[in-house]
C-alpha cells in the first residue's frame, strides 16, 4: 500500500465500514480483503490499545445489506447491522444488468435507475446515524447527460443534488463524463480518479515487446471527447499523439443523435507503430471498431483499445468478428462495472483491476489524509515503465 507511514499516526474520522450493494458484491468483497490487510499490517501500539482506535482492525468491515422488492416491483432496504458512528462508505454500480427481479410475474433486469434507487434506500435506512456517509460510484449516473441541448433534462446534476440533499459528505467517481458535473454541488466533496497507471500497467504485464518511445508508439483519441485523456497519457509516456475527428451527418437523426459518415485521422503516421487507442467507455463498441480498422487500413503494426469502463452493449460478436479480421489486438478495460463471464473467455481481453486502488483509497479518506499519494499517476506510470524497461533488458541480456 502506498505511503502508509502517513496512515500509521494518523487518527480515523471514526470506525470504518463498507456497504456493497447487491449490484457491487464481487468488487466490495476483494476491496474489504485487502482493506483487512492493510489495517494488520499496521504497526502501531496506539491501534491495539487506545480506546479511540477501537473497531480499527477487524476482519470484515463490510455491512451486511439487502433490497429485496414486493411482487409490484417496489423495494426496501435493510441494514443486517448498526452502523451508528461509522464511517460509512457506499459502493454501487450502476450499469450491473446482471441482476434480476420478478415484478407482476415478470423477470426484469435491473437497470441504472434501479441502482440508483437502491442507493438511495440505502442512504435512506441509514437514517442519519452514521458519522459520514461516503459514495463511490465509478460508472457516473446519468454522466452522459450533464448538459442540456434545448428542452432536455439534466440527470447528472439532478442526481448529485439529490444525494447532497440526504447528506453524503463525499462523492467518488471514476473517468466521469464531464467533470465539471460537480459544479452542481460545489460545496461537497468530489473526487474523479482517471487509472491511467492501471491501463499501462496491464498492458505492460499483457504484452513483453512493447517498445515505449516515440518512434515505436503512439496514443490515439478516437474523437475530440477524449484528446485530453490521449496527450496526458502520451506526454507522460514519451511518445506522440493523434485523433479522430467524427464527422456527422447534422441532417438528420438515428436513435436520439446525428450518425457517424467517416472518421477523419489527424496526426503523423502511424505506419508500422504500436498504438494504443484510449477512451473513457466502449459502449455498442462500433465507434472503436471502426477507429481500430481505419488505423490498420493506415498500417499500423498492433492496436491496443484501453478504456475505463467495457460495456458492450451490443454483446461480443461484433468484437469477436473484428479481431478475427485483425482490427485490434487487446482490449484492456476495468473492473469497475459489471464485466459479461464470456468476456473473460476472449484472448482478446485483459482485465485492470482496481479493487486495491479503492480499497487504498478507501482507507486514506478514513484517514482524513491527503489524496495526494493516491493520484500521483504520473509518478506510478514512470515507475511501472521504469520496471518494465529494467525487465527487458535483462530478458534481451539473457538471450
Amino acid at each position: 500500500m502506498p505511503n502508509l507511514q502517513k496512515l500509521e499516526n494518523a487518527m480515523p474520522v471514526a470506525p470504518l465500514k463498507l456497504i456493497a450493494l447487491p449490484s457491487a458484491e464481487q468488487m466490495g468483497r476483494r476491496i474489504n480483503n485487502y482493506l483487512v490487510e492493510f489495517r494488520k499490517s499496521i504497526h502501531n501500539d496506539k491501534v491495539k490499545n487506545d480506546p479511540a482506535f477501537h473497531g480499527y482492525i477487524e476482519s470484515n468491515y463490510l455491512v451486511n445489506v439487502s433490497t429485496p422488492r414486493f411482487s409490484t416491483g417496489e423495494a426496501k432496504a435493510i441494514l443486517g447491522e448498526s452502523i451508528r458512528g461509522k464511517d460509512l462508505f457506499l459502493l454501487v454500480d450502476v450499469c450491473n444488468h446482471s441482476i434480476t427481479y420478478h415484478m407482476n410475474g415478470y423477470i426484469n433486469h435491473m437497470s441504472p435507475d434501479d441502482h440508483y434507487q437502491d442507493l438511495k434506500r440505502v442512504i435512506s435506512a441509514c437514517n442519519g446515524k452514521a458519522r459520514r456517509i461516503n459514495v463511490i460510484m465509478p460508472f457516473l449516473y446519468e454522466g452522459r447527460q450533464h448538459k442540456r441541448n434545448g428542452r432536455e433534462s439534466l440527470d447528472c446534476a439532478y442526481a448529485l443534488r439529490e444525494l447532497q440533499n440526504m447528506g453524503i459528505d463525499n462523492f467518488i467517481t471514476f473517468d466521469a463524463h464531464d467533470p465539471k458535473v460537480q459544479n452542481a454541488t460545489p460545496l461537497n466533496g468530489f473526487d474523479n480518479f482517471i487509472p491511467h497507471d492501471q491501463f499501462i500497467k496491464a498492458l505492460l504485464n499483457a504484452e513483453d515487446d512493447l517498445i515505449v518511445d516515440k518512434h515505436h508508439l503512439v496514443v490515439i483519441s478516437p474523437d475530440e471527447g477524449a484528446l485530453d485523456r490521449a496527450i496526458y497519457f502520451a506526454s507522460v509516456l514519451g511518445v506522440d499523439t493523434g485523433m479522430f475527428y467524427k464527422r456527422r451527418d447534422y441532417s438528420t437523426i438515428v436513435g436520439g443523435r446525428n450518425p457517424i459518415v467517416a472518421h477523419e485521422f489527424l496526426g503523423d503516421s502511424v505506419d508500422g507503430k504500436d498504438v494504443i487507442i484510449i477512451d473513457d467507455m466502449i459502449s455498442s463498441g462500433g465507434s472503436m471498431i471502426d477507429t481500430a480498422k481505419q488505423l490498420k487500413l493506415q498500417n499500423a503494426r498492433r492496436v491496443f483499445i484501453c478504456c475505463t469502463f467495457g460495456l458492450f452493449t451490443d454483446g461480443l460478436e461484433s468484437f469477436d468478428k473484428a479481431y478475427e479480421q485483425g482490427y485490434f489486438d487487446k482490449v484492456v478495460t476495468t473492473d469497475l462495472t459489471y464485466l459479461p463471464p464470456e468476456l473473460y473467455t476472449r484472448p482478446y481481453f485483459i482485465e485492470a483491476d482496481m479493487s486495491k486502488f479503492i480499497a487504498s483509497l478507501i482507507d486514506f479518506m478514513n484517514h482524513a489524509a491527503s489524496l495526494s499519494g493516491v493520484m500521483e499517476t504520473t509518478e506510478k506510470m514512470h515507475s511501472i515503465l521504469d520496471a518494465y524497461n529494467d525487465r527487458r533488458d535483462v530478458d534481451m541480456n539473457a538471450d
